[in-house]
């Protein structure tokens, strides 16, 4: 899958979002990269894999005064590992989408444990 194609899948996940959710994100920006940091893979289990991340400060854990003049909190979707786990466009599609939400949801401030519970 081509860079253009799968940036519109990370892009139509985003559109998909509830109007609610999207006007909650706050000082976040979403990003296609290649690859998950290899730092951050040699934390992982092997065989495990980084389809996305949050890298910031939750809604819920920000103050008035802690996060004046913060860049951005970033959320990479991680095209490498998702285009070779699954290989079909449509499984692609799903998969991106379900990876968009959880890393909103960790911008959200809700855990990997919660959102376990919940089926994501």
């Amino acid at each position: 899958m081509d860079d253009t194609t799968f940036e519109q899948l990370v892009a139509d996940a985003i559109d998909s979002l509830p109007e609610d959710i999207a006007r909650a994100m706050e000082n976040v920006e979403v990003v296609v990269e290649n690859e998950p940091p290899p730092e951050r893979l040699a934390q992982l289990p092997p065989g495990y894999t980084l389809f996305g991340l949050y890298h910031g400060v939750p809604l819920t854990e920000r103050g008035p005064n802690s996060y004046y003049g913060a860049m951005p909190d970033k959320i990479s979707i991680y095209k490498g590992p998702l285009t070779r786990t699954y290989r079909s466009a449509s499984r692609i599609r799903e998969e991106v989408r379900i990876t968009v939400i959880h890393e909103i949801a960790h911008h959200f401030g809700i855990s990997d444990e919660r959102l376990d519970e919940l089926g994501w």
